[in-house]
């Protein structure tokens, strides 16, 4: 992955409480470790915390609360998963617009598990090949997405994964995606 460094590049990580841990930690990780700036947003102040599969998990600390998060400030989004997280960050508006911003502006985004439920609510969805965690398949495709049962899918500058069991697929493919859409010029610059 060294060839897709991502030096520079400023990733926003939407979540509140409840989203799953592994889900968010692996593919910060991961990008941190690619070179990305990654940034932890949320509408909670202070901290929020993790699921950890079947009982809560850790705290992380919030780095910029949503409502001072401007979209225009990042190059690309990663929505974790976990049912609670995407469940209620679905119904705030302010959520719903960031995440919109990023698909209105062709920005990458990245997102897992029940994720994609925030990405039906701002509308982004429609005419969209992904994969979901799979009690989603039918909210995806009332919203006129083709959901593909795969551990990762790749469109239109969207990269989805099913489960945890698919992050190593779903880092190397969100890697690769948001170091293509930094251009050839700017990686070589290190931008």
């Amino acid at each position: 992955m060294a060839s897709q460094t991502l030096s520079g590049l400023k990733v926003a990580i939407l979540v509140t409480d409840g989203f799953e841990q592994v889900e968010m930690t692996e593919p910060r990780n991961a990008l941190d470790a690619a070179g990305a700036d990654t940034t932890l947003v949320s509408p909670m102040g202070g901290e929020v915390k993790a699921w950890d599969f079947t009982d809560w998990g850790d705290t992380f600390p919030v780095d910029v609360h949503l409502d001072d998060a401007r979209p225009d400030a990042f190059d690309a989004l990663l929505l974790p998963g976990g049912v609670i997280n995407p469940d209620a960050l679905r119904t705030l508006p302010g959520a719903v617009a960031f995440a919109r911003a990023f698909f209105d502006a062709g920005k990458p985004v990245a997102s897992i598990c029940h994720g994609p439920w925030t990405i039906i609510e701002a509308g982004a969805a429609r005419g969209r090949r992904l994969t979901s965690w799979p009690s989603l398949k039918t909210d995806l495709e009332n919203a006129g997405a083709a959901w593909i049962d795969r551990d990762v899918v790749v469109d239109q500058g969207l990269v989805t994964s099913r489960k945890p069991d698919d992050i190593p697929a779903f880092n190397r493919e969100a890697i690769a995606l948001f170091a293509a859409a930094r251009g050839p010029s700017r990686q070589a610059a290190g931008e």
